[in-house]
């Protein structure tokens, strides 16, 4: 049977759950998102019956589509279907373009995802920003508790700004965004961010003592929400503060002297 991409349905959850438990160690997000994407640019590929893929469109402030959620099980890689997936997601953004939705296509990938760097290389997509993304132990640190605050524009020092693994670029439209998806928390005096429910922080204060400062209070944060593990994600221009941070506990997932997380970005109009 030929193969078919379709919205997703509520009755597809159960293979999407599968294709998670197999990626990323089962650590991936895909299952935890799956009711809130579904009716939203969310779509899957199906073989014979079987959902074997997933793809996902999300609009972001400055007329940006962010394409995420690429998934192909580990059964059927190798067979072509990553690449039919993102032609046809590359088609639905040039649709967009068109009808005045967005401006231009983005997605962040690890450094490692060579096939998917080659791919979007290939579209016409350049990188626009680089990240590094370390991960650390709770149990490295003593938890301190972290305050729930408020988001201004002067806390957004960065031109383009993680909230786990999205960016945005800085503008009023994106603070009232990160305000609305995001959770902001304050300890001694410094500001960190991080999805909802999730424990990918983005720390608002450059500098190896700032850092330092705030990772009690994210270490109390992921505590709180269940999880043994967080990751913190910081603009290429801060690795001089790598080794310090190294230092501390945090490791990085594979070792390199490059930034591990790159943000690419095609412009449609």
């Amino acid at each position: 049977m030929k193969p078919i991409i379709r919205e997703a349905k509520l009755e597809d959850k159960p293979f999407i759950e599968e294709i998670a438990s197999l990626t990323w160690g089962g650590e991936d997000y895909l299952a935890r998102v799956f009711d809130e994407w579904l009716g939203d640019n969310f779509y899957v590929l199906e073989v014979d019956g079987k959902v074997i893929g997933t793809a996902k469109l999300t609009l972001l402030p400055g007329k940006v589509g962010w394409l995420e959620g690429l998934r192909v099980h580990p059964d059927y890689r190798g067979r072509g279907y990553g690449r039919k997936l993102h032609s046809f997601m590359l088609e639905l953004g040039e649709r967009l373009a068109r009808e005045g939705e967005i401006e231009a296509l983005e997605f962040s990938t690890y450094f490692l995802n060579r096939e998917s760097i080659a791919m979007a290389k290939r579209d016409g997509f350049s990188i626009t920003a680089k990240f590094f993304n370390l991960g650390a132990s709770v149990e490295t640190f003593e938890p301190e508790r972290a305050g729930r605050t408020e988001l201004s524009m002067e806390d957004l020092a960065f031109g383009i700004i993680p909230l786990g693994w999205k960016f945005v670029h800085r503008s009023g439209e994106a603070l009232d965004w990160l305000r609305e998806k995001g959770e902001v928390y304050e300890i001694n005096g410094f500001k960190f961010l991080a999805p909802k429910g999730e424990v990918t922080f983005t720390p608002l204060s450059t500098g190896l003592a700032c850092l330092k400062a705030m990772l009690p209070g994210m270490a109390w944060v992921a505590r709180e929400k269940g999880r043994g593990e967080f990751d913190i994600m910081i603009p290429s221009g801060m690795k001089p503060v790598l080794p310090g941070l190294k230092r501390l506990g945090l490791f990085l997932w594979d070792e390199t002297e490059e930034p591990n997380v790159l943000v690419f970005r095609k412009k449609l109009v």
